[in-house]
C-alpha cells in the first residue's frame, strides 16, 4: 500500500477522485465466473477512464458465491487490473474475523482498501458498532471506507459517525442513504480530511461545486456508453470553475440517469436490496459491449420484456 495508517487519510484525499465504478460481475451460463469476461471488461474500464473500480460487493454478485470463488474473483481481478487505475474491495460480512481475514488477503493482492458495512446481524448500539470497527481496524492496516446505508439494517447516526472518523485508517464514507440533504450535512460535521461520497452520478457536478471530488461505489459512468464523454466535460469544465456551463452539461444526462432509475435505482429503493434490480444492469451492460451473462439463481434472470426495453431505450438515447 502506498501509504501508512498516518497518512491514510492524507493519501485518500489525494487518490480517491473522480469515478470509482462498481461493475458487475460476467458470469457463464454455468454460472461460474466468465474469467475471460471479467479481463475484457476491465481493459474496457481502464481505456474508458474509469478512475478506479470497487469490486466484491452486492452489485459484483460476491454475497452469492462461495468463499473459495471470492477470493478467486479478487485475485482475478488483480492480476487483470496490475495496479493501473485505483481498486477497492466491498466486505460484507458480519463477523469482524472473517473481514480481517479477507482484508489481510486484499492486502496482499495490492488492493488500496475496503468499502466496509456495518454488521447486519447482532451488533446495533453506537457503541457496539464503534467496538466493532475498532478491533478490525485494529487489526488491518488497510484504508477503510464507511458504507452508510439502510441495507445494513441500521444507518449510522452523527455522533456515531464522527467517532469511527477518528480513527486513522477510516478514510471515507460512501454515503448509500438515498438522501442528498444526509450527504451534505455529514460534510459540513465531520472532519475536513475525511470524504464524504454522495454515490449518484446525477449530483455530482454539484458535489464538485460544494467540496465533494468522488463518485464512489457505483454503475453510471460505465452504463453511460457512447455518452459517458458528457461526465469528463462537465468535470473539465468544474476544473475551470465554468460552473453555469457545467451544470448544463450535466444536465445533457438527464435522460439516460432517468432510465437507470426506472430499470435499478427505484427497486433497490423499494426492496433495501440489490438482488432482484441487477438482472436488469447484466442486460445493460450486455447492450452498450460488455460481457456480462447470467446472473446467479436463486436471483431471477432478466425478463425478456424488461431486456427488450432496456435494449430500446439505450438506443434511442444514443448509449449504445
Amino acid at each position: 500500500m502506498d501509504y501508512t495508517r498516518s497518512t491514510a487519510k492524507q493519501w485518500a484525499q489525494e487518490n480517491i477522485k473522480g469515478m470509482f465504478n462498481c461493475p458487475v460481475t460476467p458470469m457463464q451460463l454455468d454460472f461460474s465466473f466468465d474469467e475471460a469476461g471479467i479481463r475484457s471488461n476491465i481493459e474496457a474500464f481502464i481505456e474508458m477512464g474509469v478512475d478506479g473500480l470497487v469490486v466484491g460487493g452486492f452489485i459484483a454478485e460476491c454475497w452469492n458465491v462461495t468463499l473459495a470463488d471470492w477470493y478467486r474473483y479478487h485475485e482475478i481481478v488483480a492480476d487483470a487490473v496490475k495496479g493501473r487505475i485505483g481498486l477497492w474491495s466491498i466486505v460484507l460480512d458480519p463477523s469482524v474475523y472473517t473481514c480481517i481475514e479477507k482484508m489481510q488477503r486484499l492486502e496482499e493482492l495490492g488492493y488500496d482498501g475496503a468499502e466496509v458495512i456495518n454488521p447486519v446481524v447482532q451488533l446495533r448500539t453506537d457503541d457496539e458498532i464503534f467496538n466493532w470497527f475498532k478491533f478490525l481496524t485494529d487489526n488491518t492496516n488497510m484504508a477503510v471506507c464507511l458504507y452508510r446505508t439502510p441495507v445494513s439494517g441500521k444507518v449510522m447516526g452523527w455522533d456515531l459517525m464522527k467517532r469511527l472518523t477518528d480513527i486513522d485508517t477510516v478514510v471515507a464514507t460512501k454515503q448509500g442513504v438515498m438522501n442528498r440533504a444526509e450527504s451534505l450535512k455529514l460534510r459540513s460535521i465531520l472532519r475536513e480530511d475525511f470524504i464524504v461520497s454522495d454515490p449518484f452520478e446525477g449530483n455530482f457536478a454539484d458535489d464538485l461545486h460544494r467540496g465533494g471530488q468522488v463518485v464512489f461505489g457505483e454503475l453510471s459512468y460505465i452504463i453511460y456508453g457512447k455518452k459517458r464523454h458528457l461526465v469528463n466535460d462537465y468535470r473539465a469544465l468544474s476544473a475551470q470553475g465554468k460552473w453555469d456551463e457545467a451544470f448544463k452539461k450535466s444536465e445533457e444526462l438527464a435522460p439516460i440517469r432517468e432510465l437507470y432509475n426506472e430499470v435499478f435505482i427505484w427497486e433497490v429503493i423499494n426492496t433495501f436490496t440489490y438482488a432482484s434490480a441487477l438482472a436488469g444492469m447484466k442486460a445493460w451492460f450486455e447492450a452498450i459491449g460488455l460481457a456480462a451473462g447470467p446472473i446467479r439463481p436463486p436471483v431471477e434472470q432478466c425478463s425478456p420484456e424488461l431486456r427488450e426495453r432496456i435494449v430500446s431505450s439505450l438506443k434511442t438515447l444514443g448509449v449504445s
